[in-house]
């Protein structure tokens, strides 16, 4: 089953379940959520209230060992002393669930991320997207920002554990025009 959720060019949302066909369009993007969640037969839980202004909402995990658990001892000084903002949660695997100030999304993210590394030796190295759709809207600090964090911490993750460095990642990168 899979459930999804388009921001329109309009403003409406429409969310679709694919296992039954249902396709919701409304002004009230939780309506959607609501419908096609009871549609899929799973609870909705009411979305948290929005952050405050220069603050932004986002989940940081780490996979980088693989069998291991919330528990496992190597997350010990994360678990009791995690960054200001976060807060350590059990998803079948170590996750942080942020609320964390920045000038866009990314920079709350790269912050965050800078913390772990230097405070416990640790890259977290993902936002928890599962399956990352082609594309979700253009809100420069909403899904697309996002997909966009979680994309470029699994390519870093993933080109390290093929022994690219620094400077092959950041070559990548300028050669694209980014900026």
């Amino acid at each position: 089953m899979s459930l999804s959720f388009h921001r329109n060019p309009d403003g409406t949302t429409t969310g679709r379940n694919d296992a039954s066909g249902l396709t919701v369009t409304h002004a009230d993007g939780e309506e959607v959520k609501r419908r096609v969640y009871e549609d899929a037969g799973w609870e909705c839980a009411p979305s948290p209230p929005p952050v405050p202004a220069g603050f932004h909402r986002f989940c940081l995990v780490h996979e980088e060992f693989d069998a291991a658990g919330f528990g496992d001892e190597r997350y010990a000084g994360l678990r009791e002393r995690p960054p200001d903002g976060c807060l350590p949660v059990d998803r079948g695997h170590f996750a942080l669930e942020c609320e964390r100030p920045g000038r866009t999304l990314l920079d709350a993210v790269a912050g965050t991320v800078a913390e772990v590394r230097r405070g416990h030796g640790l890259v977290m190295n993902g936002l928890g997207i599962e399956k990352p759709p082609e594309w979700l809207g253009d809100e420069r600090d909403g899904e697309a920002a996002h997909l966009a964090a979680h994309l470029l911490l699994t390519g870093v993750h993933r080109a390290r554990l093929l022994g690219y460095g620094r400077k092959d990642v950041v070559r990548l990168l300028d050669a694209t025009g980014i900026g």
